[in-house]
């Protein structure tokens, strides 16, 4: 086996799995914090918030792909006009394909300022460590096998062969939101991020160069109340890394402790002639007790990838009660 095809055919499929490398949850959100480091402390008055996502796609391909995603952040407050978040969070990736593995811890800051008019200006800045690697060294190439006497060479004369490596970068993020205080039960914000500002080299082959796209999001919320002590909170989020782009648009439903969400995935400029608008529909059903809210997605995928069983994706968040707060009040999201 050629490495180099190898090398080609794990490139694609690392690109289409993965949304051109960087790891997309469908409950992104819910949890912002994978966006954008700007919603660090985004709720306030001490409260500690954390959580963690488990990802599980395309169950019934080889070339299955599972994400996990922990995080915990906390808020500070001094003074009248401002404020501060302090988090920090982790991912790890792993493909079935090829053995792929990406491990990457980040710590994050986000400064609050509180303008005129009840509104909040929230700037943050997050700071990583990734590290990427595969297993090629167990692979048996073709010109190490002897056919006639059933021995394997423990060399390749493949030039990529001994020139591997696990690859260890420095990555920068940074974003902002922009958020306007409750009034009447109605809540909104918008934000914005740019992940991978310093582009980090993550080739695995030594000597070589492969630097990571920015990937630039815009997203936004508003909530409104919906009958008496109801919600309904709708949903925007757009990505965009190199030539791929994707526009998620979605609303939850909020009953009492129940949660009810329907997102629709597109894919609104295409990256090729064979690309779908409508790439799937996701479904999400939620159940909050006390200060844990428990969180169940399934994507349906909608293009003809064939039959991948769809993505399932677990989340659990934790958010303290409000230690300064006449009265416990809700979650933002």
């Amino acid at each position: 086996m050629n490495l180099k095809a190898l090398f080609c055919t794990i490139g694609f499929v690392a690109i289409v799995t993965a949304n051109a490398q960087d790891a997309i949850f469908t409950q992104s959100n819910y949890v912002q914090e994978t966006l954008n480091p700007g919603f660090v402390g985004f709720e306030d008055n001490d409260r500690i918030y954390a959580g963690v996502l488990s990802r599980m796609q395309w169950p019934n391909l080889d070339l299955k792909l599972t994400t996990q995603y922990a995080f915990i952040n906390k808020s500070f407050d001094y003074g009248p006009r401002m404020g501060f978040g302090l988090g920090v969070n982790a991912v790890w990736q792993y493909e079935s394909f090829n053995n792929y593995n990406f491990y990457q811890i980040n710590f994050d800051y986000a400064q609050r300022f509180n303008l005129d008019g009840g509104w909040f200006f929230r700037p943050g800045l997050e700071v990583g460590v990734g590290n990427k690697s595969n297993r090629f060294r167990n692979l048996t190439l073709a010109d190490q096998i002897n056919i006639n006497t059933g021995i394997i060479n423990p060399v390749s004369v493949d030039p990529y062969a001994n020139n591997l490596t696990s690859v260890y970068f420095l990555d920068i993020s940074t974003g902002a939101v922009i958020e306007k205080e409750e009034k009447d039960g109605v809540t909104y914000w918008f934000g914005l991020a740019v992940k991978h500002l310093n582009r980090p080299n993550v080739s695995i082959v030594e000597g070589e160069k492969a630097p990571l796209d920015m990937l630039f999001t815009v997203h936004g919320n508003y909530r409104f109340p919906f009958l008496k002590d109801d919600s309904i909170m709708m949903t925007v989020n757009y990505m965009q890394q190199s030539n791929y782009n994707r526009l998620d648009v979605g609303s939850i439903f909020q009953v009492n402790q129940l949660l009810l969400g329907l997102t629709a995935a597109t894919n609104p400029f295409g990256s090729d002639d064979n690309s779908h608008i409508l790439t799937s529909i996701n479904a999400f059903l939620g159940l909050e007790v006390s200060e844990l809210r428990f969180g169940f997605s399934y994507d349906m995928n909608t293009s003809q990838i064939g039959n991948t069983n769809g993505v399932y994706e677990f989340s659990m968040t934790y958010l303290s009660r409000c230690r300064r707060c006449d009265l416990d009040r809700n979650r933002k999201r």
